[in-house]
């Protein structure tokens, strides 16, 4: 049996660093696309790429986790070719080093792909660490959130994405959310304000009792915004996400400042050291949390931690997260607990999986996985069957 001697624990991700840990022997990467099943925005051609990352440690490679990187180029400017380039690059450094050293294999990331403003290529370095924690956490017996000393929830209650491109197609969506469990409702609003309050007002028609949460995915000039964010109140709206793009600092000033719906940050932090220049700088009331998009779980946990400190909302998002990415997302929102219904709509758009076991929805819920590391296993054939590239 593995001995379990720590070398250290890193104060900022609090995941203990295993002394005599199997070194990693190859990191391996495939392109893996899920078919769409309806409409949604950010994608192209009725597919959702992905890149799934393998990190084997032991003489023959006989320890194995895994972790998927979620690129849209629609949203962010990370493509699946940036993410495989870029793992291409980070490969090399890792290999022979100690899995369970996550706060090494971050400081070798982002030593060898520099930021911009923030954190260099987010979407690709979120593979990696998904798949360095559910490494760690198979070699140590423990989920993830047990890696942190943890209990989590044991469901996540899961909030229907209504994204028409017509008025007259909001009750049907409505409906058929209703009839695979649904009971809370987040919609896609910008560049009309007028359909989105119409919008809004036609989903709180039909759902009376439901979480409505707005997102603009920084859709508004804040001049429409500080229009718009009074009457989607009125409308029954709860929360609004992004209102405006991401470097309109004085736009989520203004919005706080007014006050008519809680501001919600997202596109515009990626790592904690912004989120918190962002709160002293009153531009929000929350953060809706994507560890897809914040180089994974190391710094996703981190900047959760600055939210409850600074009692602050914290909301549940993802990059319409499949597989093991969801399974991450799960993990990160159950350990803290999370309130709110999350916005994590994979299960509603994409098709297949590469799990042994699928997440299956359960009363408009899915169950945080209990499993040691990310808690699901991946089918490798399933995995080669839609494997594309």
């Amino acid at each position: 049996m593995m001995r379990r001697d720590f070398l250290s624990v890193s104060a900022a991700a609090m995941v203990p660093v295993m002394k005599d840990a199997p070194v990693i022997q190859a990191i391996d990467f495939y392109r893996v696309t899920y078919r769409t099943r309806a409409y949604f925005r950010f994608f192209e051609n009725n597919e959702r790429p992905t890149l799934v990352v393998r990190v084997r440690a032991g003489a023959r490679g006989e320890y194995e986790g895994w972790g998927q990187a979620v690129p849209s180029p629609v949203w962010s400017y990370e493509s699946i070719d940036t993410v495989e380039a870029t793992l291409q690059r980070i490969r090399p450094h890792l290999i022979g080093r100690n899995p369970t050293d996550i706060a090494g294999a971050h400081a070798i990331m982002n030593r060898l792909i520099a930021p911009s403003f923030s954190t260099g290529a987010p979407i690709a370095k979120a593979g990696v660490d998904l798949a360095l924690h559910d490494l760690t956490g198979k070699l140590l017996g423990k989920s993830v959130p047990a890696l942190w000393g943890l209990k989590p929830l044991e469901k996540i209650t899961l909030s229907y994405t209504i994204n028409p491109q017509k008025l007259d197609e909001v009750g049907p969506m409505i409906a058929k959310g209703r009839e695979e469990g649904y009971k809370h409702f987040n919609i896609k609003v910008a560049p009309d304000p007028n359909f989105d309050v119409e919008m809004a007002r036609e989903v709180r028609k039909h759902a009376p009792d439901c979480f409505l949460w707005a997102d603009a995915n920084g859709g508004y000039d804040p001049e429409t915004a500080l229009a718009v964010a009074p009457k989607l109140r009125g409308a029954g709206v709860n929360v609004l996400e992004q209102p405006v793009p991401a470097n309109r600092l004085r736009g989520f000033q203004a919005l706080k400042q007014q006050g008519a719906l809680p501001i919600i940050l997202d596109e515009g932090v990626v790592n904690s050291v912004e989120l918190e220049e962002f709160i002293a700088l009153g531009m929000c009331d929350g953060l809706a949390m994507k560890p897809a998009r914040t180089a994974g779980l190391y710094d996703a946990k981190r900047q959760i931690e600055i939210v409850h400190k600074h009692g602050l909302m914290f909301l549940g998002s993802g990059l319409t997260d499949p597989d093991i990415s969801l399974a991450a997302s799960l993990q990160l929102y159950g350990a803290f607990q999370l309130k709110y219904p999350a916005a994590l709509n994979g299960l509603q758009f994409l098709a297949g999986s590469i799990l042994k076991q699928p997440f299956r929805l359960e009363d408009g819920a899915l169950r945080v996985p209990a499993g040691p590391g990310l808690g699901v296993e991946v089918d490798f054939n399933k995995l080669m069957e839609m494997r594309r590239g």
